[in-house]
């Protein structure tokens, strides 16, 4: 038998639930703005204690109405935030399970990809997924089985709002452990958004590839990543100039080092034009400052790997970094370029004696003394003549040292 303290509160229940199946829009309104103010942060117990053992009917129903009305944006917000409160909830796993039983996380993925959804409600949408991510594997799987991958990685790309961006990283971080089925699916997916727009996002995803994801960094990472040497950005001029050092532990690395020792010497050939300016000159500067911010980041990203490793400092000797360094210092057009050229140039000249050898022989004395007494100036003092001793230099420390080796 029932006591009337049991009765009473599965009245106020079934009233509760009559009142919502009846409500329209500002009932409803109400009524969810009421739930997520009393109940975030109860527990699973505490919410069936609330609603007299039967949360389930209005989760039930909530979810119904949001999946008929997510792509009117009819109080979204409110949903979502009422959905969380369950999901949220300790002890949810009852709760969750019913939530992805009637198509939970399709809703939440169709609702990133509507471009009337509000950027608060996406970030809340996503909040909600990695919910359902950090419940364990099997969840992972669901979400990369139901395009999760690339609806999350289209909405870190597109976002406006740096909070729902971060939001959307956290979450791919999220599937790409404890998840080996599909892995290498996020990690894909988190190269191909390096070629997005969003400086924002390209940093959040340079963070988190440098995060050991995969045991073996695939090739196809190399063309995006040393394409992002071109930003103005400086924040992911940084992280992708980190994540190269990074990789220089991985199978990628030589084509890594024969790729960036050919950025010293861009070819300008189809670079992209930018019909802002209709100055001739001022065009051929902006459409070269790309490639020449490109050239001098190379620089920096092989200086800091010689300097790093004497194998692989070793290893570029071979791909004639020395003659390409001694080029990009004649690009008179970039100061940048010049100065890191000149400062990576330094170490392969103070750390090789053939290499100073040859440099000093092919500079002259003069210019030579000038360029060890103050490499990150010398750029500075240098005249017309001077730069086209380094842009016509012949130095290949190839054929000597192929000719010593012979020798041995």
């Amino acid at each position: 038998m029932s006591t009337s303290k049991e009765q009473a509160a599965i009245s106020k229940v079934l009233s509760f639930l009559q009142e919502w199946d009846h409500g329209n829009k500002t009932v409803r309104s109400r009524m969810l703005t009421v739930f997520v103010t009393q109940n975030t942060g109860k527990t699973c117990p505490e919410l069936e204690l609330e609603f007299a053992q039967v949360a389930s009917l209005f989760l039930a129903r909530l979810t119904a109405w949001m999946r008929l009305t997510y792509m009117f944006g009819t109080c979204l917000g409110l949903q979502l935030k009422a959905v969380g409160v369950f999901l949220s909830a300790a002890s949810n796993h009852r709760y969750l399970i019913e939530f992805l039983e009637v198509g939970g996380v399709l809703t939440l993925l169709e609702i990133l990809g509507q471009k009337q959804t509000k950027e608060e409600d996406k970030a809340e949408a996503i909040r909600m997924l990695q919910i359902v991510s950090n419940a364990g594997r099997k969840y992972k799987e669901l979400i990369c089985e139901s395009y999760g991958v690339r609806a999350i990685a289209e909405c870190l790309a597109k976002s406006k709002t740096e909070g729902t961006q971060e939001t959307a990283r956290a979450l791919l971080e999220s599937l790409a452990h404890g998840n080996p089925k599909y892995q290498n699916q996020v990690y894909r997916g988190l190269i191909a958004l390096l070629t997005c727009i969003s400086p924002k996002a390209q940093q959040l995803v340079l963070q988190t590839l440098r995060i050991d994801i995969v045991k073996e960094a695939h090739p196809s990472i190399v063309g995006p990543l040393l394409n992002l040497l071109r930003s103005l950005h400086l924040e992911v001029q940084y992280e992708a100039i980190e994540l190269i050092t990074d990789l220089r532990q991985y199978a990628v690395r030589p084509a890594l080092l024969t790729s960036l020792v050919d950025l010293l010497k861009p070819a300008m050939e189809g670079v992209q034009t930018y019909k802002i300016l209709e100055d001739p000159e001022m065009t051929k500067m902006t459409e070269s400052l790309p490639v020449y911010v490109q050239q001098a980041a190379a620089a920096k990203a092989l200086r800091l790997l010689a300097q790093g490793s004497q194998e692989l400092s070793q290893e570029l000797l071979p791909l004639r970094v020395v003659h390409h360094l001694m080029y990009a210092m004649g690009n008179q057009e970039h100061a940048d370029a010049q100065r890191q050229a000149s400062l990576a140039l330094e170490h392969f000249v103070r750390t090789y004696p053939v290499v100073e050898e040859h440099v000093r022989r092919t500079m002259g004395i003069n210019l030579f003394a000038a360029f060890m007494h103050k490499p990150e100036t010398f750029y500075m003092t240098m005249d017309e003549i001077q730069a086209d001793i380094l842009l016509s230099n012949k130095v290949n420390i190839l054929e000597v040292l192929e000719h010593q080796s012979s020798e041995d």
